[in-house]
Parts: structure tokens; sequence; C-alpha cells
């Protein structure tokens, strides 16, 4: 029996990438040298497209593939993927939740630590030798006590509130309507409330229309000259140049970044912006992982052409 046809349209690991050239038909998209040409050869035998969260599918692709049925994305985001298309058309979409949550989270708290406590600027100071000629450097801020805001409570979110318990922190959070389980947690529907309200303001939620640019200036003038902002969703989620302008200007004490718009060509104002602590969007880049996210993908399209129920669909 022929191997379904697959358009692939990023690079995988070799643990990946070996199982599934020997389970479909593989086309190599990313390297075509003329991209649309090989659309038009190849597209009208592929069934399946298999991306990853920062690639997506755009329309013109998901046109030029007739005869797709699914779309199965290494990541959890899907925001890249061309869901009007995919609606339209009856295709199915997955993408690899829960597997990748409890390393997001932990980054996520890391960035806080290392950021409020100036871990990078501290061994910077060590390893110049300016301990042993200035002394010790500056103080840092406290993080145990403070007072935490996440923006959007869903697998992510919920994972950073419960390890910010551990350092006794005062949580609160915003979601569409108040979460079973965060009873202990303050809900705050308004993002500028709940800015307002935060030390340190995490944001959590998936990218759409409706979230773009919600931590906009009116939210970051409401974290104020002594918050931070910790970002480990997508970059559309910040309106970077008012980011970038309430860094410059002292409006908040300081931000942690694993996403950027145009990433990995990020705005060359966050490289000389005070108190940023940037990061190369590795929430989910751990070997364990990152296996199960390849796993995840592939076992989605093993069922999907078995005819099985596809293990984690997005609702569209």
């Amino acid at each position: 029996m022929a191997k379904p046809h697959v358009l692939q349209v990023g690079p995988y690991p070799d643990w990946d990438q070996t199982p599934l050239d020997a389970a479909f038909t593989i086309h190599r998209w990313w390297e075509a040298a003329d991209k649309d040409a090989f659309l038009a050869k190849v597209g009208p035998d592929i069934r399946a497209i298999a991306t990853r969260g920062d690639l997506g599918a755009s329309e013109a692709m998901i046109a030029a593939c007739p005869k797709l049925e699914m779309i199965s994305v290494f990541g959890v985001g899907y925001d890249s993927v061309h869901l009007p298309s995919c609606r339209a058309r009856g295709i199915r979409v997955t993408n690899t939740p829960d597997v990748l949550t409890d390393d997001v989270a932990d980054l996520a708290v890391a960035m806080l630590l290392s950021l409020v406590r100036q871990v990078g600027p501290a061994e910077a100071w060590v390893r110049s030798g300016d301990w042993a000629a200035k002394g010790v450097p500056p103080l840092t801020r406290k993080v145990t006590g403070t007072r935490a805001g996440i923006l959007g409570l869903g697998r992510i979110g919920a994972a950073i509130g419960r390890r910010l318990q551990g350092f006794g922190m005062d949580i609160a959070y915003s979601a569409r309507s108040p979460k079973p389980g965060a009873e202990a947690w303050t809900y705050i529907p308004d993002a500028v409330a709940l800015a307002e309200r935060s030390d340190h303001l995490f944001i959590a939620l998936a990218a759409t229309p409706e979230t773009r640019h919600i931590v906009n200036a009116r939210v970051l003038q409401a974290l104020g000259p002594e918050g931070t902002l910790i970002n480990i969703s997508r970059a559309a989620n910040v309106d970077e140049t008012a980011l970038l302008d309430a860094l410059e200007t002292g409006q908040i004490a300081g931000a942690a970044l694993d996403v950027f718009e145009g990433e990995p060509n990020l705005n060359p104002r966050f490289l000389t912006a005070p108190n940023i602590l940037l990061q190369p969007h590795h929430g989910s880049g751990t070997i364990e992982t990152r296996k199960a996210m390849g796993k995840l993908t592939r076992d989605n399209l093993t069922a999907h052409f078995a005819g099985q129920p596809l293990l984690t669909p997005v609702p569209l």
C-alpha cells in the first residue's frame, strides 16, 4: 500500500525524521530552491502537512494542496496556521499540548528569578574581576512573597501558578472566566487591573486576533516602575514598541522574553534595552520534551491515516 504523501515545512531532529521518512512519503518544502514550483509539483498529492508552531501553514500553502486532510503542528501554538482555510475545507489541525507544559513553566520561573536577582549581571561581575576590585554588586529585589499576575490560565499558566505558590506569592490571573481549581487565586478579568495589582506579570495566553497586543502601553503603565514582565507565550500578545519604550524610559523595572516578532531577527532595540533577559524561544527545549513533542506529532498523523480519533485536535 502506498504511503501517504506529507508536506514537511521545516526540519526535525533525526530521532523524528527517521520514523517520519519510514511511515510517510515526505516532501521537504524547506529544502526547495523554488518553493512555489515545488508546491505546484507535489501539492496535488499532499494529504497532510507536518509543520512547527513557528512555521505554520500559510493560506497559499494550503490552497496548493487540494487533497489536504490534516495539519500536524509540532508545538502548542498554531496561530501561524491559516485557520480560516482549514475551517472552510474541513481540514483537521493538531498540536502538541501537555507534553511541554512543565518545561515552559519551569523556564518562566527561571526567567523571573534570573531577571529579578540579576543572575547574568552578577556572573559577569565575577568573571570581569569586579568582585575582587569593587566588592559585591548592587543589591537586587526579593521574589518570595511578592504579587504575581498570570495573563491566561490554560495548562501553562496554571503550571506557572503552582510553581509560584512555592515562593509564597500572592497570585491573581485573567481568563475568560474563573477557572476550576484556581479558587485560591484571585480572578481579575481585566488585563490593566491585573497588571496594576502585580509585581510580576506572566503572559501565558494563546495568540489569537483578540489577544494581539493585549499587553499594550496601558497595561505596562499599570505594571509600573517596580513591575516586571515575563513572556513565554507568543510575541504577538505584546506590543513590542510599547514594551521597548517602557524599558528605555524606566516605566517598568524589567522584562524577560522567550518570544519575539520576526524571530530570530528581533528588533535591535532589544539588544541595548536596560534590564532585559533575552531567551531564544526555547521554553520546550529539553531533549525529553522535544522527543515527546515529535512522537505526538507523528502519532496524530498515524491516527488520522488509520481512521482513528486524533490525539490532540485543535478546536476549529
